[in-house]
C-alpha cells in the first residue's frame, strides 16, 4: 500500500508544480472598464484615471475606490503619484496645486502659484519631504518649494545655464534628482539644489518612469527601457488594434490604455 500512496503524492506534487510554473508564465490580468483621457499608477499598483476635472482611483484588483473632482479649477493637467499618501494635482489653467491623501481627500490648503508670483508655470511635480517643483516659463526656471510654499532651491534661467532653448513637457523626481524632459534636447537631470548634473540623450519622448538608473518609456508602438549608466536600450512591441498611444511600465507592472478600458498586466 505504500507504493500507490507514494505515487499519488508524487503525482499531486508534480501537478502543483506544473500549475505553479503555468501561473508564473501567465501574467495576472486586470481590466478596468472606463473611459478616460489619461492615466497614472503608483508603486503600490493603484491606478488613477483622469477625465477632464475628475480623478478616479482603482485598487490593484481593479475595484473602484474613490473619486475626486473640483469644478472650480477646470481640467486636471498634471498628476504626480510618486508618494501614494500625498498626491499632487496640477491645474495649469488656474495655476493651482492641490494635494490629496490616499483617500482622495484634500489634506492641505491649495497652492496658488499666481499668489507666489509665478503666473506662467507650465509643469509641477512632487518632491521629497512634502516639497514640490515647478517649471516657470517666464524665466525658464526650475524652482523647488517646501511644504509651506517657501522657495528653497532654483536653477536660474535654464537657457543661460544649458546654453540651449528648451521646451519641457514632463518632469519627475527620483532618488534625489529631478528629471526634466525636453523632447528636442533630451532629459536634463538636476540635484535637489537645482544644480545641473547631466543630460540623458533620449529625444522625442512624451514622458517616462525612472527606477534606479533605468528609464522606462514608450516610443511609437514599443515599450522600452534604457540604462543611462550602461547606455543600453531594450524595446519590445506593444502593438494592438484598439490601443491608445499610452503604455506604461511601473514597478514591474505593465499598463495598457484602450479606448474604453485600462488593462493591467502583472508579472
Amino acid at each position: 500500500m505504500i507504493k500507490p500512496v507514494l505515487h499519488t503524492v508524487l503525482l499531486l506534487v508534480s501537478l502543483s508544480l506544473c500549475l505553479a510554473f503555468q501561473r508564473a508564465d501567465t501574467p495576472a490580468r486586470v481590466v478596468i472598464k472606463a473611459k478616460f483621457d489619461w492615466f497614472n499608477a503608483d508603486n503600490l499598483g493603484n491606478s488613477y484615471l483622469v477625465k477632464d476635472d475628475e480623478l478616479v482611483k482603482y485598487l490593484p484588483n481593479g475595484k473602484l475606490f474613490a473619486r475626486y473632482s473640483n469644478l472650480k479649477l477646470g481640467s486636471i493637467t498634471g498628476l504626480d503619484v510618486t508618494n501614494p499618501l500625498k498626491l499632487l494635482l496640477y491645474y495649469r489653467d488656474f495655476q493651482q496645486i492641490v494635494f490629496l491623501d490616499n483617500q482622495l481627500s484634500v489634506n492641505s490648503q491649495n497652492v496658488s502659484l499666481e499668489a507666489l508670483g509665478y503666473e506662467q508655470t507650465e509643469l509641477a511635480c512632487a518632491s521629497n519631504n512634502n516639497s514640490f517643483w515647478i517649471y516657470n516659463k517666464q524665466n525658464n526656471e526650475l524652482l523647488r518649494f517646501n511644504e509651506n510654499s517657501k522657495k528653497i532651491a532654483s536653477t536660474g534661467n535654464l537657457k543661460q545655464v544649458l546654453q540651449s532653448d528648451i521646451n519641457p513637457t514632463f518632469m519627475m523626481e527620483h532618488n534625489g534628482y529631478l528629471y526634466l524632459n525636453c523632447p528636442d534636447n533630451g532629459i536634463y537631470v538636476f540635484d535637489m539644489f537645482g544644480t545641473f548634473s547631466r543630460v540623458i540623450s533620449l529625444r522625442q519622448l512624451r514622458e517616462f518612469r525612472v527606477n534606479e538608473t533605468i528609464l522606462y518609456f514608450q516610443r511609437d508602438s514599443l515599450l522600452c527601457s534604457y540604462d543611462y549608466k550602461l547606455f543600453e536600450e531594450v524595446c519590445k512591441s506593444t502593438t494592438e488594434a484598439s490601443l491608445k498611444s499610452d503604455v506604461k511600465y511601473i514597478n514591474g507592472i505593465t499598463y495598457k490604455a484602450f479606448r474604453d478600458s485600462l488593462v493591467v498586466l502583472k508579472p
